[in-house]
């Protein structure tokens, strides 16, 4: 397979495209990082240019690199207590593979567009995403009571709502006894910090998680 000259600066735009994107994970301290971005944004940059020089399906080959990223990006996602984490680098890490897909057919100002464009998406939504958290946040408790009559979820209801929060019902279970219910309760983030108080402060309740 021969080499073109323009080759190293498809791969050179690839690495720092995808530095770009890199950068901004490594310095929020997520799994996939710098090295991690930077490899699936020169891969995929590969994987297309050698699917032009073979004479392959083009088409076929971007579904084989998105099916391939998927799996990378599946591994970045995890739960947390009641929380998922890492869906925003399972979508850099897709859209990396994205970019590196549009330098490998030498668009390179696409592929620095791109970039810019997910590096605004990244930091200025972050506040404004931040800014919505704050007015109508979000929060599970799982709570166990000292014992199994369903009352409890009326009385908890009304106090969340004394709070001005809103309160939903999900999992409900019985075990030795004890009712434990999970409530998905919403609201402006600075009522959380009293509607907890109260909760600790309730000799009705074994034990609170959030």
């Amino acid at each position: 397979m021969e080499v073109h000259s323009n080759d190293l600066t498809t791969m050179l735009a690839s690495v720092l495209c995808g530095a770009l994107l890199g950068v901004e994970r490594e310095y929020q301290n997520k799994s996939a990082g710098l090295r991690t971005i930077v490899l699936i944004c020169l891969g995929s940059t590969i994987f297309t240019m050698i699917s032009q020089r073979i004479g392959g399906s083009d088409d076929r080959v971007a579904a084989n690199i998105i099916t391939g990223i998927g799996f990378i990006g599946a591994g970045v996602i995890f739960k947390e207590n009641f929380n998922v984490k890492g869906l925003t680098t399972a979508a850099v890490i897709w859209i990396s593979a994205a970019i590196g897909m549009v330098i490998g057919v030498e668009e390179y100002k696409m592929g620095f567009l791109l970039s810019f464009i997910v590096l605004v998406v990244l930091g200025g939504f972050a506040k404004l995403e931040a800014l919505i958290d704050f007015v109508n946040h979000k929060r599970t408790y799982r709570i166990t009571f000292v014992d199994d009559k369903l009352e409890n979820i009326d009385w908890i209801k009304d106090l969340v709502e004394e709070e001005k929060l809103n309160a939903t019902v999900g999992h409900l279970s019985k075990s030795h006894n004890r009712l434990m219910v999970n409530f998905e309760v919403r609201g402006n983030k600075r009522h959380f910090h009293a509607l907890t108080e109260r909760l600790v402060s309730k000799p009705e309740i074994l034990g609170i998680e959030h």
